[in-house]
């Protein structure tokens, strides 16, 4: 199964978005992001399964929390930006 990182600017942001994810029925994580995710220093990141996008995102933004950008893991493992939802 495929996973999206939602980043966000700081683990307590992160932590604000599991919270929300969690009220509406989503199972969301917080992690560290990967190196090639974050532009440097420590970053955190939610991670959600690619079948909730869409909700997680519409949910966030009901809750007042911006999500910041948005990665997907692709089959190699590495992470690649994903330039819109689809």
């Amino acid at each position: 199964m495929l996973h999206y990182l939602i980043m966000c600017r700081s683990l307590t942001y992160a932590q604000r978005a599991v919270r929300a994810l969690a009220h509406v029925g989503i199972s969301a994580f917080v992690m560290k992001a990967p190196a090639g995710a974050s532009s440097g220093g420590c970053a955190y990141c939610v991670r959600i399964s690619e079948n909730h996008l869409t909700d997680a995102l519409r949910s966030l933004k009901n809750a007042g929390l911006q999500p910041g950008r948005i990665f997907i893991q692709s089959d190699d493992g590495l992470y690649r930006e994903v330039s819109s939802v689809e």
